[in-house]
């Protein structure tokens, strides 16, 4: 037999073939998922209304799990436990229109975690979201609950400067307002280069943090102004937002002054990299501690698309953070009630039509 030799047009299209493979491969992943996913809402949904009427009790749905593995060996995942997983799943989404679609595009894993740690509906939904959109595995999925992602980003809003939200609208969605490095194990106190080399021997967990759509640029990125030589910390690019990304490191407080620096870095990156069909770049100033006036106040005047972020070392203390998110919602609470009074006690006044002394009208 003759041996063929593989040449560069051959290997594209063997490339193209593998990539038909492996999309298909995935379809029928995701048709399979959706089926089993589709199952167990029913079985849930049956279960449920069943101990609604009082037909059921809790040794009813024990006898089922029993009957199941005799009638139909080899059947895996349901046993008593799973099928009360079930009638929760269902009980928990069947009258959320907005999120039940969701559920049926995760795994039944996905689903398991997010249904047992997320303690509101509005943290359910925002880690289906985020599940989805960033495909996170089931290990990712379970750190972002460690760092209290969800809390963070509800205490915590991104603060941007008002040319991002001008020029990139939908940057809120896609910058933190802290990033969590644990896996960098920096030493305390550490120095940037210590960061710097942290990041770039993890970048891929880097990038996880990050988000989906960026990609890796480049490390201490050279630019060049007239006759000096300068260096980008680092360069990414974002897919959705085209447009590059620039991040300088600081391993001390923030300080108004670094804005000036990272918007000439920006600039060159606009004049002299960016492409004709990229968007301006977007700067990011990764800071191990911020004042959030101090921000505030610089941020506020800047013509140069950027924001601040800081940097974690460590897992945020959950607990903490939900106790303030308790309190936080308690607020809101108490004062879209007050406001809620307000808006009818308007109301009342304004279709009174009773005149006191002189024809004077409230």
């Amino acid at each position: 037999m003759t041996k063929t030799m593989l040449t560069p047009e051959m290997n594209q299209d063997f490339a193209e073939i593998t990539h038909l493979i492996e999309r298909a491969r995935q379809q029928t992943f995701q048709a399979v998922n959706h089926q089993l996913i589709e199952l167990y809402w029913q079985v849930g949904a049956y279960i449920s209304q069943k101990i609604a009427q009082a037909d059921w009790g809790d040794g009813v749905v024990d006898a089922l799990a029993k009957y199941l593995a005799q009638t139909q060996p080899g059947l895996t995942g349901f046993t008593r436990a799973n099928l009360f997983r079930m009638r929760q799943f269902y009980e928990t989404y069947h009258q959320d229109e907005k999120v039940a679609p969701l559920v049926r595009q995760l795994s039944w894993t996905h689903n398991l975690i997010i249904m047992s740690q997320s303690k509101r509906p509005e943290e359910r939904e925002f880690y289906l979201n985020m599940a989805l959109r960033e495909r996170w595995s089931k290990r990712e999925l379970e750190r972002q609950f460690k760092a209290a992602l969800f809390e963070r980003s509800v205490l915590s809003p991104t603060k941007v400067s008002p040319a991002v939200t001008q020029i990139h609208a939908d940057a809120l969605s896609v910058f933190k307002d802290s990033y969590v490095v644990d896996f960098l194990n920096l030493p305390a106190p550490h120095s940037e280069a210590d960061l710097h080399q942290g990041l770039l021997l993890k970048l891929k967990e880097f990038l996880l943090e990050l988000g989906r759509d960026f990609c890796f640029v480049g490390s201490e990125y050279p630019v060049q102004v007239g006759n000096q030589d300068f260096a980008i910390d680092l360069v990414f690019f974002h897919r959705g937002l085209n447009a590059l990304v620039a991040f300088e490191l600081k391993v001390g407080r923030f300080e108004p002054e670094y804005l000036g620096k990272l918007a000439f870095y920006q600039e060159a990156l606009d004049r002299d990299h960016r492409k004709a069909h990229e968007n301006p770049s977007i700067g990011v100033l990764l800071c191990a501690s911020k004042d959030d006036e101090v921000v505030e106040y610089a941020l506020s005047r800047s013509l140069t698309p950027a924001l601040i972020a800081k940097y974690q070392t460590q897992l945020p203390d959950k607990k903490l953070l939900q106790a303030k998110l308790h309190e936080f919602y308690q607020l809101n609470v108490g004062q879209v009630a007050a406001q809620k009074v307000r808006s009818q006690t308007l109301e009342e006044l304004e279709g009174w039509d009773t005149t006191v002394g002189d024809g004077l009208k409230l």
